[in-house]
């Protein structure tokens, strides 16, 4: 009786997580997002931020925003944000699980007139993905930006709420940053309006699916940036800033050893940091696995950083058992199926 509860249970996960695919990639996905928002006031705030990234914030309009990373004086990536210029201030997105960025960067705020407020007490997020999400936010009667990564104030039963257009190349996807006091109704309201709920297990599927790396998941601690096929995180006009030099002399030398790299998986892939082999070789490592539910099984596939010169046509590679073979980013045949 326990083995059979179990093949139902797993069962149900893969059905629900196969649902939940679809709506992010057919449909339209809603989940809460797990960052925090942090805003920076003061009259040095553009100058000392374009000092601490690796994108350009002096020259950020109002109402748009960047992706960048934190690097520290050695050009490894320490953490990544978005920054959305608000006009009399800036707002940084940060994941919960970075919790250790903003303590990095407040120490160097020194002469600076910067004044760093966190905004979680006050504010929910919440995200929708989805070719319908757009269809879903238009017919609450609010307005969505339409270019990526471009805020904007709207109303929604006379609440003013926050709407963000992302950059997931993939599908289209909105964040809402929502006062506190009104988050359960305005949750409420997205799915009754046909949004799906979508977990973590298919927000991590689908990131890998889109080709999108992680923090301290992909990127780790000694990752450079060229490393990481992240190029909307670099600007390259923007004067100094920590790391510059190194970021400088990558780009000069016009390569890096290793890549962030797709793989389709034959066979049970290996955890995250099991080595890619050539011939008993490590070669590169395996990142991230995700197992996606198709019609007539499921696809295995995977991010994993590699050796640059490994990267040759026909090239296979071995896996703690597995088989795996170097995948374009982002998987859009496997998204298509969904």
């Amino acid at each position: 009786m326990m083995l059979v509860a179990q093949h139902e249970n797993i069962a149900e996960q893969h059905q629900n997580l196969r649902s939940e695919l679809h709506a992010l990639a057919a449909g339209c996905g809603a989940y809460k997002v797990n960052q925090t928002l942090i805003s920076l006031a003061g009259k040095d705030r553009v100058r000392w931020l374009n000092g601490m990234v690796s994108n350009n914030i002096r020259d950020l309009a109002v109402g748009r925003g960047v992706y960048a990373f934190v690097l520290n004086p050695q050009g490894q990536i320490q953490g990544d944000l978005y920054a959305f210029n608000r006009g009399e201030s800036l707002v940084l997105e940060i994941e919960h699980a970075q919790a250790g960025l903003l303590p990095q960067l407040r120490r160097y705020i020194i002469m600076d007139k910067v004044e760093v407020q966190e905004l979680g007490a006050s504010i929910a997020i919440f995200g929708i993905a989805g070719p319908k999400a757009t269809q879903l936010i238009e017919s609450h009667g609010m307005t969505g930006p339409e270019r990526p990564l471009t805020i904007a104030e709207t109303a929604w039963n006379g609440v003013t709420i926050t709407a963000v257009r992302g950059d997931n190349p993939c599908v289209a996807n909105y964040e809402f940053w929502v006062p506190k006091e009104h988050a359960d109704a305005f949750w409420a309201a997205l799915l009754q309006a046909g949004a799906e709920e979508v977990g973590e297990a298919a927000l991590d599927a689908f990131r890998i699916l889109c080709g999108i790396p992680k923090i301290g998941v992909d990127i780790r601690e000694r990752t450079l940036p060229h490393e990481t096929a992240q190029d909307r995180a670099l600007n390259f006009n923007k004067g100094c800033y920590i790391g510059q030099e190194i970021v400088e002399r990558i780009r000069a030398r016009g390569s890096v050893h290793r890549v962030l790299t797709g793989f389709e998986v034959s066979g049970s892939a290996g955890a995250s940091g099991t080595p890619i082999q050539v011939d008993g070789k490590d070669v590169g490592l395996i990142t991230s696995t995700a197992k996606i539910p198709t019609d007539d099984g499921s696809r295995v596939i995977a991010l994993g950083l590699l050796r640059k010169e490994h990267l040759t046509p026909g090239a296979s590679f071995e896996a703690g058992g597995a088989t795996l073979r170097p995948a374009s980013l982002p998987f859009s045949n496997l998204i298509q199926q969904l």
